[in-house]
């Protein structure tokens, strides 16, 4: 979206262009509004570790501040989405920590679940191979998944000796797929294949290979980076917010957000465009 980068603006040093961003713990390109994240360590499947944990938290918390980042990739390297916890960076030293450290870790985790619902850019998840445990999370948090055939899907927690409850699972997962399957998945660890994730709503589209599901991904993305990116955040952060929400309440919240984005230029863009018979070109303000 648009941000006010008048000198007059109190906020205005916030906020900066994220194209130079220089990631130590995965890689990351910026291109025409669009942001591509890769977990790059294929030889273990990407997994993660808390130096990566604590980046990426950082990285999507700031991305409200981006002046160039309109829609976001989460993506794996060499045919696998994410593997979860480094079994031997993370899981290893966790057994030999205190209540204190282990409350600090797993509320990081959650943290980065939150900084990516929070994040005002729609993320999209592409997914192909394995995507267990936290990297399930991270598929979960975003906007929307596609996948492919060999995609897999696990939230191993319980077979490691914890509760499904880890990262907001058992209150985004039902809210995704159904209680009843969310149940299941928590309970047992198993993965569910790719025909499956689609069938119950998990993935939103599946593609036949790796090359075509980052071509998929980026489209969507690229369609999303053009799109009225404020009324895209208001359309994320109101579906957030509604879970908790009665009807009458999503009512009224949604008529408060509608007359907001009625302010906007991006609606004022879209009115003249159809009434000279062309496309709008939308701004983001």
């Amino acid at each position: 979206m648009k941000h006010d980068l008048s000198p007059d603006n109190p906020l205005r040093g916030q906020y900066r262009p994220f194209a130079d961003y220089r990631a130590t713990h995965f890689d990351w390109a910026c291109a025409d509004g669009v942001a591509t994240v890769t977990l790059n360590r294929p030889e273990r499947k990407n997994p993660l570790t808390f130096d990566s944990y604590a980046e990426l938290r950082d990285l999507f918390g700031a991305l409200r501040f981006a002046t160039d980042v309109r829609a976001v990739v989460i993506t794996g390297a060499g045919g696998n989405f994410c593997s979860g916890g480094d079994v031997h960076d993370i899981i290893g030293p966790l057994t030999r920590m205190a209540m204190p450290e282990l409350l600090a870790f797993t509320r990081m985790t959650g943290d980065l679940v939150k900084a990516l619902r929070a994040c005002p850019q729609p993320i999209i998840g592409a997914i192909d191979g394995v995507c267990a445990g936290a990297g399930a999370m991270i598929a979960l948090a975003c906007d929307l998944r596609l996948g492919t055939p060999r995609s897999r899907v696990a939230y191993l927690f319980t077979r490691v000796g914890l509760a499904g409850a880890d990262m907001g699972a058992c209150a985004l997962l039902p809210r995704v797929i159904g209680q009843g399957r969310a149940s299941e998945l928590l309970f047992t660890g198993r993965a569910i294949s790719a025909d499956e994730g689609l069938a119950w709503g998990f993935f939103n589209a599946l593609h036949p290979d790796a090359e075509a599901l980052a071509a998929a991904a980026h489209e969507r993305a690229r369609e999303l980076a053009t799109g009225p990116t404020f009324a895209h955040a208001m359309t994320k952060t109101m579906l957030a917010q509604e879970w908790s929400m009665g009807l009458d309440q999503a009512i009224e919240s949604e008529a408060q957000a509608q007359a907001i984005c009625m302010q906007t230029q991006d609606f004022r863009r879209a009115f003249e465009a159809f009434a000279a018979k062309r496309s709008p070109v939308f701004e983001g303000d």
